[in-house]
C-alpha cells in the first residue's frame, strides 16, 4: 500500500469511525429512552445495572449504525479531498479513480467482514442477554412499580396513585378500577394500605385500610347525576391482585428470529424443515421455513451494505465536492432511508414464500451496487 493509499485509507477510517459512533449514539439513545428511562426514574435499576445494559446495547446499535456510518464517513472524506482539489491533483498526476477508490473499497470490505460476526454472533447474544438482565433487574425489586405521587398505568384494568410509601406501607392511596372501555366504574380511596409481592403468581397484592369506595353504574359510569354512585366504607378491603406477568413477558417469550445466532438459525431452519406437514398445511409450513431463511439473508445483506455503500460513496463523494457536512449527511440519510425501506418492504411479503422474499431482500444491495458502478464508470470517463 503506497503513501497515497494509506493517506486516503486513514482519512476515511477515522471519518467512518466517528460517523458510526454518532449514529450508534443516536440509535442507542432511542432504545435507552424507550426501555430504561421509566425504570430509572422509578428507582428500579441501580447504576451498575444501567451501565451494564447500556454496554449490551452496543452490538445491537452497531449492526444498524455500521452501514450508515461507512457511507457518511466516505462521503465526508472524499468530498473534503475533492473540495480541497486533492482529487484533482491526484488525477492530474495520472492516478485513476479506481486507484483513488481502492483504499475506500478495502475499508468497505473490512466493514462488511466486521458486520458478519456482529450480525450473526455479537448482536444476538447481547440482545438476549440484555432482555434477560433487564427483566431480572425489574423482577428483583417488584415493589418499585409503586412509585409515590405518580399515576401508575402499568396494571391492566387499574389506575393507581399513592401519596406516600414507606417500604411496604402505603398512605393516601387511590385506585380507579376500569371497565372494558377503560372507564372508571369503581373509585377507591384509602388512608393507608399494605403492598406485598407473591413470587409464585408474579402478583403484587394490595390491601387497603380505612377505605371509601364509590361504585358507578356499570352501563353508564360517567352519568353521576342520572346514576349517583353507591358509596361504601370499609375498615379493610379485599386484596387487590396486580399481575406482573405482562411486565415479565419479555423474559418468558421465546427469542425472536433476529436474536438468534447463525448456528441457532440453522438449527431452527432444520427443525422447521423437518416438521411434519399435515393436510392443508403446506403453505403454512413453507411460510414458517421462509421466515428463518429471510432472517438469515437479512443479516447477510445488512453486513454487505457496508461494502455497497462504500462503492456508491466513492463517485458521490467525488462528484459532490462540497465541504458542507449537511449536504453529505443529507445524501447519506436519503440513501440509507431508501435502502432500509426496500429491505423492510421485502420482509412484508414473508407470508408469500412463492415470491422468494429471501432473494428479493438482496434487491436493495443490488440496486446500490448497480448505481454505484454506473456512477463510477461515468466519473472515470471524465
Amino acid at each position: 500500500m503506497t503513501l497515497l493509499d494509506r493517506y486516503i485509507f486513514r482519512s476515511a477510517l477515522f471519518a467512518c469511525l466517528a460517523a458510526i459512533g454518532v449514529f450508534a449514539f443516536v440509535v442507542a439513545a432511542v432504545n435507552i429512552i424507550r426501555d430504561l428511562i421509566g425504570p430509572v426514574m422509578a428507582g428500579q435499576l441501580s447504576t451498575p445495572i444501567i451501565i451494564r445494559l447500556v454496554l449490551l446495547t452496543i452490538p445491537y446499535v452497531i449492526s444498524y449504525a455500521l452501514p450508515l456510518g461507512m457511507l457518511t464517513g466516505i462521503l465526508l472524506t472524499l468530498s473534503r479531498l475533492s473540495a480541497d482539489n486533492e482529487i484533482t491533483a491526484m488525477r492530474a498526476t495520472g492516478v485513476s479513480v479506481g486507484r483513488i477508490a481502492m483504499p475506500v473499497l478495502i475499508l468497505g470490505a473490512m466493514g462488511a467482514l466486521v458486520g458478519l460476526p456482529i450480525n450473526f454472533e455479537s448482536m444476538p447474544k447481547a440482545k438476549v442477554q440484555y432482555e434477560r438482565e433487564f427483566t431480572e433487574a425489574i423482577r428483583s425489586n417488584p415493589l418499585n412499580f409503586i412509585v409515590p405521587k405518580t399515576f401508575i398505568y402499568d396494571f391492566p384494568g387499574f389506575v393507581i396513585y399513592v401519596g406516600g410509601r414507606e417500604k411496604n406501607e402505603l398512605r393516601d392511596t387511590w385506585i380507579w378500577t376500569l371497565d372494558s372501555q377503560k372507564r372508571a366504574w369503581v373509585v377507591s380511596h384509602a388512608n393507608s394500605g399494605h403492598i406485598a409481592f407473591d413470587d409464585k403468581s408474579f402478583e403484587l397484592i394490595l390491601t387497603l385500610r380505612d377505605v371509601q369506595a364509590e361504585t358507578m353504574n356499570a352501563k353508564a359510569p360517567e352519568s353521576y347525576r342520572l346514576h349517583p354512585p353507591n358509596v361504601e366504607v370499609f375498615e379493610r378491603s379485599d386484596p387487590t391482585h396486580l399481575p406482573l406477568a405482562q411486565m415479565f413477558s419479555r423474559q418468558m417469550r421465546a427469542p425472536k428470529l433476529p436474536w438468534l445466532t447463525y448456528e441457532e438459525l440453522r438449527a431452527e431452519q432444520a427443525r422447521r424443515i423437518a416438521a411434519p406437514v399435515g393436510p392443508g398445511q403446506a403453505k403454512e409450513h413453507a411460510r414458517s421455513v421462509m421466515e428463518v431463511n429471510l432472517a438469515i439473508m437479512e443479516k447477510f445483506t445488512m453486513a454487505l451494505a457496508a461494502l455497497s455503500f462504500a462503492i456508491i460513496g466513492v463517485p458521490l463523494g467525488i462528484k459532490v465536492s462540497r465541504r458542507e457536512t449537511s449536504a453529505n449527511l443529507g445524501i447519506a440519510a436519503s440513501l440509507a432511508v431508501s435502502y432500509y425501506f426496500l429491505t423492510v418492504a421485502a420482509g412484508w411479503i414473508d407470508r408469500r414464500p412463492d415470491l422468494r422474499p429471501d432473494l428479493l431482500i438482496w434487491i436493495p444491495n443490488l440496486i446500490i451496487l448497480a448505481v454505484g458502478v454506473g456512477l463510477y464508470r461515468r466519473l472515470d470517463r471524465r
